[in-house]
């Protein structure tokens, strides 16, 4: 890996190695985690990073009451990817027998392991709800529903959470401490409160406090975009494993890299574009496949646009494809942005754009 110029000199140190964790009975060699994120990690996402080495991965979030009613689109959202190893089923819901239902529904699916939300921040969740972050603010609740997804399945359960609801209410480690006890198995904490949403900046050092409190492996989540924020994130936190969201963005291959980066010190490159293409290429076909072909079209458009980002010509491509309302012409535009990158070199065509003065802020940064 070349180092990333994003990546601040004070984060390019020698990294902190990982170890193998226990989440229960089963091992987990590298605990560098796919990120649980609506309208993302998708199963075709969920296969793709694991097709590259990914250690874990988690999906979606799922609705409990929607898992219970067995709606169809809910239980093609929990499958599993197929790839052997760990796979995790997130949670989310305030009920603890609707919960405790939904996870064994999860787990005749084929889930290893269940995890529980209590970080989500978005106002249909923690608010319309009374789910996701908004459990912070409940302790009793919080535990009973801890308690009856622990007694329901023969899975480990784990659980993701914030730091608290508001800096005046950081209770994620008495939280912990509460869902040790319950019998969770391994703790993943966003460094930010919910009223944060996801602005400012993650505080990984705060995760200390909940590795301190208790026994469980932690693992820290929130703004890790390189392996080098990744070490930066242990480091402070003392976890025993970072989580990556958005930082997997049109970059399913992080995890594997930061994975390596964190248990042999090796700095994998960045894939070539033509590795890159091919790669997108699998993702799109793979989403069409799963989705059906209108919805697929519309749904990886987001991702067309972050596989893309940086690249010269990126904003008029992702203009173009958005527009694209078939396979067959979305196709057409990536090939027609893709190819000349490829074989004339992204450097010869960022010139020629500089020349033409058709810079946009993405390739001025890339």
């Amino acid at each position: 890996m070349s180092t990333d110029p994003s990546t601040p000199t004070a984060l390019r140190q020698a990294a902190p190695r990982l170890r193998p964790i226990m989440v229960g009975p089963i091992r987990i060699d590298a605990p560098v985690i796919l990120a649980p994120m609506s309208g993302v990690s998708d199963l075709p996402f969920r296969r793709l990073c694991r097709s590259l080495q990914a250690p874990m991965v988690v999906s979606e979030m799922i609705a409990s009451q929607a898992m219970v009613r067995e709606n169809r689109q809910t239980r093609k959202m929990a499958e599993v990817d197929g790839f052997g190893g760990p796979t995790s089923v997130q949670l989310a819901g305030c009920d603890p027998t609707v919960m405790a239902e939904a996870a064994k529904l999860v787990v005749d699916q084929g889930a290893a392991i269940v995890d529980i939300n209590f970080g989500c921040p978005v106002k249909k969740v923690a608010i319309g709800q009374q789910a996701g972050s908004a459990l912070m603010r409940d302790e009793i609740g919080a535990a009973r529903i801890l308690e009856a997804v622990v007694k329901a399945v023969p899975v480990p359960v784990t659980l993701k959470m914030r730091m608290g609801w508001d800096h005046s209410s950081l209770n994620a480690p008495r939280l912990s401490k509460i869902a040790e006890e319950c019998g969770i198995k391994l703790i993943t904490v966003h460094g930010r409160t919910r009223q944060m949403l996801y602005t400012g900046t993650a505080d990984w050092a705060f995760v200390a406090k909940v590795k301190a409190a208790i026994g469980l492996p932690v693992i820290v989540n929130g703004d890790i975009l390189t392996p080098e924020h990744a070490a930066e994130a242990l480091r402070q936190s003392g976890a025993d494993g970072v989580m990556i969201g958005r930082g997997c963005y049109g970059r399913p291959w992080l995890l594997a890299r930061t994975a390596a980066y964190l248990t042999t010190g090796e700095e994998l490159p960045e894939p070539d574009l033509a590795t890159h293409y091919k790669v997108l290429l699998e993702h799109y076909h793979s989403m069409l496949e799963h989705h059906g072909l209108h919805p697929g079209v519309r749904l990886a458009r987001k991702h067309l646009a972050w596989y893309s980002k940086g690249l010269p010509g990126s904003a008029e491509f992702r203009v173009a494809v958005n527009r694209a309302e078939t396979p067959e012409a979305a196709l057409a535009l990536l090939a027609e942005f893709y190819l000349p990158l490829i074989e004339q070199g992204v450097e010869a065509v960022r010139d020629s754009y500089r020349e033409a003065g058709e810079a946009d802020g993405d390739q001025l940064a890339a």
